[in-house]
């Protein structure tokens, strides 16, 4: 179990992810330092050297997160995405650093039928979700201590994201349109900050995937958005993802299992419409 007072590097800590992780392990007592954009660059071995020097534990919230852009741009994800984490994970093999890394669900093709669980094969669809898959692979192959997180459909107070990029929307139009075949969890960071604290003190090993409880499509959770906000007037029109065809394509279904993280008896994860309640209240 770590200590309370532990060093904890935060890589990519001002993005949204690491901008509520780093107030909870402060939080907590931990002394936290952060590394990101533009004086840190992770795709150097010098600066991830710089990072891990006197670090106990670190989390890699950094990635390269443009989904659409990384299908122009492959070698550059690859490099953050991929190549990075492996790098990182061999640097903390060789010091004995745990090491957190952040994933995604884009590692799936949304073909099952089912939420996804850890042990199911990862079919990315584009260059993003094949990057991040890399990088779990390179990471947990560099032999270093520390586990995988997979999230999906975050949003926080740092950051552009689907809450955020909606309501801008919202205020600039009454007729807006959702896809309703896209189906998982909207996620607080707020909330899987608090579970990947409990992964740090517990030093736990492993492949996980986080979510808030329940599952929702797109629609519903604008749908959501609208009426918590009292945005009554604004008129939301069903869509299909084929309607917008994008340069990458994204899965259908990205719910997750989460009882393995579950099992480690992590805070409760809250109901995704609760969890969006509180955070619109928060802002």
């Amino acid at each position: 179990m770590g200590s309370q007072a532990e060093r904890v590097a935060v890589l990519g800590g001002r993005g949204m992810l690491g901008t509520d992780l780093c107030a909870a392990l402060r939080a907590s007592g931990r002394q936290v330092t952060v590394f990101d954009l533009p004086e840190f660059d992770i795709t150097r071995v010098d600066h991830l050297e710089q990072a891990l020097a006197g670090a106990e534990a670190v989390v890699n919230c950094a990635a390269y997160t443009n989904v659409d852009g990384a299908e122009a741009q492959r070698a550059v994800a690859e490099a953050v995405n991929a190549q990075a984490p492996g790098q990182l994970g061999q640097l903390a093999a060789a010091r004995r650093v745990y090491v957190l890394h952040i994933s995604t669900d884009f590692v799936f093709d949304g073909e099952l039928d089912r939420p996804y669980r850890e042990d199911d094969e990862p079919r990315p669809l584009s260059v993003y979700g094949a990057t991040k898959l890399a990088g779990e692979r390179a990471l947990q192959a560099s032999g270093c201590p520390g586990a995988v997180v997979r999230v999906q459909w975050t949003y926080g107070k740092a950051g552009a994201n689907f809450v955020s990029k909606f309501l801008a929307r919202a205020a600039a139009t009454d007729e807006l349109m959702m896809v309703e075949d896209q189906m998982g969890s909207p996620t607080w960071t707020r909330d899987v900050a608090g579970a990947l604290c409990h992964l740090l003190d517990r030093r736990v090993e492993g492949l996980f995937h986080y979510a808030a409880a329940g599952y929702a499509t797109r629609y519903e959770v604008a749908q959501a958005i609208l009426a918590l906000r009292g945005l009554s007037g604004k008129r939301l029109r069903p869509c299909r993802t084929a309607d917008f065809p994008a340069a990458a394509c994204r899965p259908l279904n990205s719910r997750f299992d989460c009882a393995r993280i579950e099992a480690l008896g992590v805070p409760p994860r809250p109901p995704w419409r609760e969890a969006l309640a509180r955070f619109l209240a928060a802002i």
